[in-house]
């Protein structure tokens, strides 16, 4: 599978292309990844430098890209944190003309806007501008659980209502939801939920919630799972095998007591992932 990726760059540490690009080549795809920012590391640290890339920089290596007539190859476009409406321009555009060259092509969004306890955490705008915007547009998206809420305005608390809350956004256009961080029941759970949704129905992995939130999770994920649903064909597979492999990658980076994701140590997990947490059906 080619892939062309629409993200963020670090120079140290893992967010963006930095956290999707390895993964999904050792998963043994092609990856041509674009730039959005050049920064030495993610702004979590609070101080950070390197350039913003302008839109139209961005679309320039977009257009040298199609250049090299690579558009009908590509199987898929991912894309992550979008900062500006001009760059989203920009990644919907290449969508646009991909799709054009290859109709078989799917377009995957992390819409990230937010999370619990923090609220929203991009500059005002852009929430309404992926939820009317970039997220019709997409084939596959990867929200958290307070992304979902959102996008859908509901406000969830149960399973059940989050697949109702999946079924509102579907119904904009995406036709596959990975719902990531859902925590539901009693407060203070010691556990968390992935989610996913399709035509075929509905599926729910559980997971220990472990004490880390390292920067670049949710970046990984929905590299991984955009993979395991494009090979696999099935939702539910690509959902066991995500959950998998994002706790393996969540639970070596623990032990190791160091900020960024042990992406590299945990490279096996990611070629070939445990079986340790196991998905049921929810409809």
């Amino acid at each position: 599978m080619q892939i062309l990726s629409i993200q963020s760059h670090v120079a140290f540490g893992y967010v963006g292309n930095s956290a999707a690009v390895f993964p999904l080549q050792r998963l043994g795809h092609e990856v041509w990844p674009v730039l959005t920012v050049n920064f030495s590391n993610h702004t979590g640290y609070g101080e950070w430098r390197g350039p913003l890339v302008a839109p139209a920089d961005v679309a320039a290596v977009i257009d040298g890209i199609s250049e090299r007539a690579a558009f009908p190859g590509i199987d898929a476009v991912l894309s992550g944190y979008q900062g500006d409406p001009a760059v989203g321009a920009v990644i919907l555009d290449a969508v646009a003309k991909v799709k054009a060259a290859n109709p078989d092509a799917v377009y995957c969004c992390d819409p990230v806007m937010g999370d619990v306890g923090r609220g929203f955490f991009v500059r005002p705008g852009i929430p309404e501008f992926m939820r009317d915007e970039v997220v019709p547009a997409a084939d596959v998206i990867t929200p958290n659980h307070f992304e979902l809420d959102f996008l859908s305005g509901r406000t969830t608390t149960t399973l059940d209502e989050v697949v109702a809350a999946v079924d509102v956004v579907r119904a904009t256009g995406p036709r596959d939801v990975l719902v990531t961080s859902v925590v539901h029941g009693a407060l203070g759970s010691e556990e968390l939920d992935l989610v996913a949704v399709s035509d075929e129905g509905a599926w729910a992995v559980t997971t220990p919630l472990l004490p880390i939130t390292p920067n670049g999770g949710g970046d990984v994920t929905a590299a991984v799972y955009l993979a395991h649903l494009r090979t696999t064909g099935s939702p539910a597979t690509a959902l066991g095998l995500t959950a998998n492999t994002l706790f393996a990658i969540l639970e070596r980076t623990l032990a190791s007591g160091r900020r960024e994701l042990e992406l590299v140590a945990s490279q096996d997990a990611i070629a070939t992932p445990p079986t340790r947490f196991t998905v049921r059906a929810l409809r």
